[in-house]
């Protein structure tokens, strides 16, 4: 029996539905870990199919695409190369299954099924997938393999004890496991919990890339039976990396293994939107973006983020001044766009609302301004951008953060029009944050320069939307610090509001704010989808009645 271990970890960037595609960079993973002298290659959960596939799982072709493809590289390995373990879903005789195959001298010698389907947040698998039986461990090369996958780890069905009793030496856990903020610390805690548990080491391999809203950010990482880390991969890194193993006193224990330091919490949001509007754009075949630059932090962040990850060529911005446009914002949207390098046009939309105006003189006659003339030179700048994308093939980004759309301060079929909004998930605090560390740093990978590429009034200015004279936001919403921690209270941590004016907040104010969060769910599911942040994002998180009457009064 061998006494040495050399695990490969794929830390790869799969994408749903391309199944030629994914079988070509398990290919290049296998050649790579090979190269490396690799005994075994962990690859992460459904990695053929691209993960989470969603109702791809109803099409038999779908399936029997996936088993062709896991065939043929099972194929292409041989007994003295590595063996690998990837991810697919497949069909059994009582339903589909989120399975991962063992490969090893050109077959497969296994088929393991996930035990512990999850259903909350993000995950809804019970809709699709069955579960597997009882988990069995699986030989391999004189070894004896534990693989649970995912949820197996996370849930509380014993999958990993069970490993453990039927004779498991080391458990390789492949993962899809979105970021949000503060996900590293619960992802090392439930390992450790299971190695509590099982008294075995443990691999955690973890997808990347980003799939529609969601973001998975790597930073595969292990630990030894002692709890003791073993290794730790890059966040938001695309590499095959190889540890050593060996034996002591008949447990496995990790002797050479890279120790990458991680990024902090504003670096980390950051890089999760950067990689998922990165991967949107490119995976749905955009050649370029526009956005509306209107001086102000939200557009100017949005801006930085796709330059960031597109390049200054693929990114056109947008200055559509009105009657109520400041020369400050004026100025700040032009430094912003040259500090950027990107293309800046200004297109005035005095006429195109005059004209609006002009039309509807008849019907509006005798009665006062206000929202609705507003609302009109926001949906006038949104049929400009729509204009332009018609156009020029662009996808348009909407700049929203999560503030305004939680209260619904934002206008439908105006500033909301696009086809991804990279902070629909950040607080309009955390958006100052962000702001503040990118004109500090420029990420790993970023395609954008280096220095202050959000010009200083832009974050030090009082925000507005500039809709009437003299406007701010703080003319309808309380300050950015107080709604947003109101907002954190009631949508991530889903606190009464007893408890949230219990924390010091004005009665009035938390039931406002509570009752606009309700009533702008109409707003929220005519949205763009946007990168994960939060713990609980607006879509696949939080799933609120649009016709709702309930309001909590203590």
């Amino acid at each position: 029996m061998t006494e040495t271990l050399r695990i490969a970890v794929a830390q790869l960037n799969p994408t749903v539905g391309d199944v030629v595609g994914n079988l070509a960079t398990a290919r290049e993973a296998l050649a790579d870990a090979t190269r490396q002298g690799a005994d075994i290659l962990l690859m992460t959960e459904l990695f053929i199919s691209g993960y989470p596939p969603e109702d791809l799982m109803l099409k038999p072709a779908f399936l029997k695409t996936c088993l062709t493809a896991v065939e043929t590289l099972a194929s292409e390995t041989t007994a003295d190369g590595p063996g690998v373990v990837i991810g697919f879903p497949r069909q059994g005789e009582t339903g589909r299954h989120n399975s991962v195959a063992v490969l090893d001298a050109g077959r497969i010698i296994a088929i393991r099924d996930k035990v512990d389907l999850p259903n909350y947040g993000e995950f809804d698998e019970k809709r699709v997938f069955v579960a597997g039986g009882a988990p069995e461990v699986v030989p391999f090369r004189g070894l004896r393999l534990g693989i649970p996958i995912c949820e197996d780890i996370w849930g509380t069905m014993g999958v990993c004890e069970t490993l453990a009793r039927a004779g498991a030496e080391i458990l390789l856990n492949p993962n899809g496991s979105p970021y949000h903020r503060g996900k590293l610390h619960v992802r090392h805690d439930v390992v450790l919990r299971q190695i509590n548990l099982a008294k075995l080491p443990l691999v955690f391999a973890n997808q990347l890339g980003g799939q529609d809203e969601l973001v998975f950010d790597g930073a595969s990482f292990a630990y030894n039976a002692d709890r003791s880390l073993a290794f730790q991969m890059g966040q938001f890194e695309e590499t095959v990396v190889v540890s050593t193993w060996t034996k002591r006193d008949g447990t496995w224990h990790c002797n050479e293994g890279p120790r990458t330091q991680l990024p902090g919490i504003d670096e980390g949001d950051y890089r999760a939107c950067l990689l998922g509007f990165r991967d949107y754009v490119n995976k749905n075949g955009f050649k370029n973006v526009v956005l509306g630059l209107s001086g102000g932090i939200d557009s100017a962040i949005c801006a930085a983020i796709a330059v960031d990850a597109l390049g200054e060529d693929r990114v056109r911005t947008v200055m559509m001044p009105y009657a109520y446009t400041s020369t400050d914002s004026l100025t700040d949207a032009r430094a912003c766009a040259r500090a950027l390098g990107c293309q800046y046009d200004i297109v005035p939309i005095e006429e195109p609302v005059a004209g609006f105006l002009a039309t509807l003189s008849e019907l509006f006659d005798s009665m006062e301004e206000g929202v609705t003339e507003e609302n009109l030179q926001s949906r006038a700048r949104g049929m400009i951008l729509m204009a332009i994308s018609n156009k020029f093939g662009s996808m348009v980004v909407t700049t929203g953060n999560k503030s305004e759309m939680s209260v619904g301060y934002c206008t439908l079929y105006g500033d909301m029009n696009g086809g991804f909004n990279p902070i629909k998930d950040l607080y309009k605090t955390q958006v100052y944050g962000l702001a503040r560390w990118r004109n500090a740093h420029v990420p790993p990978g970023a395609l954008g320069p280096s220095g202050e590429v959000i010009p200083h009034n832009i974050i030090d200015k009082a925000p507005s939307a500039e809709l009437r004279p003299n406007q701010t936001d703080q003319d309808s919403l309380p300050p950015y610090p107080v709604l947003d921690d109101i907002l954190e209270c009631l949508v991530e941590m889903e606190m009464g509001t007893d408890e949230i004016i219990a924390r010091g907040h004005d009665t009035a104010t938390v039931h406002r704010v509570e009752h606009l969060l309700y009533i702008a769910e109409y707003k929220r599911r005519q949205s763009a989808p946007g990168v994960k942040i939060t713990r609980k994002n607006f879509g696949r998180d939080r799933r609120y009645p649009i016709t709702n009457r309930f309001r909590d009064r203590g």
